[in-house]
């Protein structure tokens, strides 16, 4: 995969693929660009399909020290800009979402269409921003070989197909103790973007996996209220990771959306 170093020396991995509209996936925690695989796949015949690997995530160099939920939206608007890329979809799950959020706020007039999946606009309580340092903490003095033993249960549904199961496991196992850190450190110190929704004019496209475990559909729907233009869509059979386990509901919510 090539790279790109942004002005605040981020080293993003990247893969840039097909032609067309411009479409562009940013992944959940603690996972990288290749949980975007099958999406990749269905929409680079028609499109420009872009996935970006976070800092210490895939392909991606290690996250510089006090990296930013912000400064990886800035860092991915500077890779865009530097493609030629001014105006796309873009497609955030989980933190990809929080990403996708900050990216809308700092340049809406980039994002034709916005999809929010499995995700929230809120800021974590204080009792979560101490859990996120507790889990970087034990990552940089650990490793990253517990991870999937501990989050497997919550990002995906009570009886997950064991397929699946290995797959995300193996791809949590890619991750490195800095980028988990880093990652979970800059989520405990998110904007808030509640008020951000209400000022999004863009088409918004709100996914949410039916048992969800981490982020349940009624706080999907209590965002689609604050958005003056979306729409939301429950994915019945799906836990966090909604496009890994109910591929084709989503891919077909996703193709729909993208090609109105």
């Amino acid at each position: 995969m090539p790279t790109f170093t942004t002005r605040e020396r981020l080293d993003l991995g990247y893969t840039d693929q097909g032609h067309g509209p411009a479409v562009v996936f940013l992944h959940p925690f603690p996972l990288d660009s290749r949980a975007w695989e099958s999406q990749i796949a269905l929409l680079a015949a028609e499109h420009r399909v872009l996935a970006v690997d976070f800092p210490g995530f895939g392909s991606s160099g290690p996250p510089p020290a006090g990296v930013t939920l912000a400064g990886f939206a800035a860092g991915v608007i500077e890779l865009l800009r530097e493609l030629g890329v001014y105006r796309a979809a873009v497609v955030g799950l989980s933190m990809g979402g929080y990403v996708a959020l900050e990216l809308a706020a700092q340049e809406p007039g980039l994002v034709s269409r916005l999809v929010l999946a499995d995700t929230r606009a809120g800021p974590d309580s204080p009792e979560g921003a101490a859990g996120r340092e507790r889990f970087a903490a034990r990552a940089e003095k650990n490793g990253v070989g517990w991870i999937a033993d501990e989050m497997l249960p919550k990002l995906l549904r009570p009886q997950p197909d064991p397929a699946v199961a290995r797959w995300v496991a193996g791809l949590i196992a890619r991750a490195t103790p800095a980028g988990v850190a880093a990652a979970q450190r800059a989520m405990a110190v998110r904007a808030d973007h509640g008020p951000t929704l209400e000022r999004l004019r863009m088409p918004v496209l709100v996914l949410s996996g039916g048992e969800d475990a981490l982020i349940p559909p009624q706080e999907s729907a209590r965002m689609v209220e604050r958005l003056p233009n979306a729409r939301l869509e429950l994915l019945p059979g799906a836990g966090h990771l909604s496009n890994l386990e109910e591929p084709e509901l989503f891919n077909r919510a996703l193709v729909s959306f993208v090609t109105e």
